[in-house]
């Protein structure tokens, strides 16, 4: 048994899925009738990314089920007790890492997400499924709250938000992360920047696709 299987968290997750899909309708009707090339164009933007994001703050745009379990599975064969977050939404992902926590017997998740209705809905859901007193929402801009008072070092990163600021969010936790630490980057394939950082030959990183939507990282040093 764990936390992800049982009570609270499991059918609180069910729920959340299931309204995460109904969320989708959210998506303002001109981003949904974008082509991929123009969509993929302004999800890169460094510049424009807040008005995206804002613009979809209805929207759960939460990982999906098996990239959750993932998370969860990570953080447990690690045995993670610091992981730092870019991107809660409404906290799905947060709630896969927070349950790998609980379930290695504690630890401290620093979560940043700059919606604050989001940030409202999150927290919500991390107190339902028992697992806020794990939790640190930083609510605001991760360029900034992910830039200050990081633990000394840090187990697991997950890259869950403005997929063009996925290197600089990297730049502001690279040095916390110790040797063996897992980069989770959500939908990577839009941060190519990002991409040729980790898998450069010239980099302390071990870099390889997972599934459809995931590059899985390991720092070597």
């Amino acid at each position: 048994m764990s936390s992800l299987t049982t009570a609270p968290i499991a059918p609180l997750l069910d729920r959340l899925f299931a309204e995460a899909e109904a969320s989708f309708a959210a998506i303002p009707p001109a981003f949904a009738s974008m082509t991929e090339e123009e969509r993929t164009r302004l999800l890169t933007s460094r510049t424009g990314y807040r008005d995206v994001y804002m613009g979809m703050k209805d929207a759960a745009l939460a990982v999906s089920r098996e990239t959750g379990t993932l998370l969860y599975m990570l953080a447990r064969s690690i045995a993670a007790r610091s992981i730092v977050e870019f991107g809660t939404s409404f906290g799905l992902s947060t709630l896969h890492l927070a349950a790998a926590l609980r379930d290695n017997g504690g630890g401290r998740l620093i979560t940043s997400e700059f919606e604050p209705s989001k940030v409202t809905r999150a927290r919500a859901n991390l107190v339902a499924g028992g697992v806020s007193d794990l939790v640190e929402i930083r609510e605001g801009d991760a360029l900034e709250t992910l830039g200050r008072d990081l633990p000394e070092t840090i187990d697991l990163l997950l890259l869950d938000g403005a997929k063009a600021l996925y290197p600089d969010i990297l730049d502001r936790v690279e040095s916390r992360l110790r040797p063996g630490a897992l980069i989770v980057a959500d939908n990577a394939d839009w941060s190519q920047d990002y991409l040729a950082r980790v898998r450069s030959a010239e980099r302390a990183y071990v870099s390889v696709p997972f599934a459809a939507d995931v590059e899985l990282s390991m720092r070597m040093g």
